[in-house]
């Protein structure tokens, strides 16, 4: 076993931190990391934007549904998709933008996206700095984007608390692996194995002191996506001038 491995394999989720900030020089490290990382044509369609000042993460943990470990992280990092670079190479050399009428672009930004968070994540890790992703940052996306100052072609996916946690939450369990590795074609055949894992799941809630959940995760799952979670996405996407938006 090596060492990027045991950091993966150590992944938690941290919503408590200490009161100390991150160094600059290891936070820099962490988006060189990111920079690294594979993306789409070397189109680099990811822009990250880090919040330090008080008063914005105060104001961002509100947008994103009053979560007070934004506002108690020292670095809050927001990751946006972003095709903004590429409008202002479509003017540099007088071409259309067409392609980014297509719903592939939004794939294509969020892929891009997801490949740099899990990049930021384990490079965090590995200087001892905890993190969790925030999906919140959606929940009020144009105000989010107005506090930002995002242009058109740029859009908030996915927030990122950085710091030095707290205390350790915990593993949760995952799913086992038969139900997300498949050889040569997809297994539809899972029920099973969804029933033996809501067992773990409760199991893994009963024994955290501080856990208020209890339902199985495939209630959970299933209660989520029952209805639409975040709204005005649609709207959102349109007024950055993203596929996926509303038909006018």
């Amino acid at each position: 076993m090596n060492k990027v491995i045991d950091t993966l394999l150590s992944h938690r989720s941290y919503r408590s931190y200490q009161d100390k900030p991150v160094n600059d020089k290891e936070l820099d490290k962490i988006i060189d990391a990111v920079q690294a990382a594979p993306n789409w044509i070397n189109g680099q369609h990811t822009t990250i934007i880090a919040i330090r000042d008080p008063e914005r993460k105060k104001r961002l943990a509100e947008l994103c549904g009053n979560q007070k470990h934004i506002d108690e992280a020292p670095v809050f990092l927001v990751f946006c998709a972003d095709f903004y670079r590429t409008y202002l190479a479509s003017q540099i050399e007088d071409t259309s933008v067409k392609a980014l009428e297509d719903i592939d672009t939004l794939i294509v930004g969020s892929t891009d996206v997801g490949i740099s968070l899990g990049t930021a994540v384990t490079a965090a890790e590995s200087f001892g700095l905890g993190t969790v992703p925030i999906g919140g940052i959606r929940r009020n996306s144009k105000e989010v984007i107005k506090e930002l100052n995002l242009p058109s072609y740029v859009i908030p996916i996915s927030g990122l608390c950085v710091g030095y946690p707290e205390k350790d939450p915990g593993q949760k369990p995952r799913l086992p692996k038969e139900a997300v590795y498949h050889e040569e074609r997809y297994n539809h055949d899972l029920g099973p194995l969804l029933e033996n894992y809501n067992q773990t799941y409760v199991n893994y809630l009963k024994e955290r002191s501080s856990n208020q959940r209890h339902s199985t995760w495939t209630n959970r799952v299933a209660t989520f996506f029952s209805k639409t979670y975040y709204e005005g996405i649609p709207d959102m996407l349109t007024q950055q001038k993203f596929p996926g938006g509303k038909m006018k």
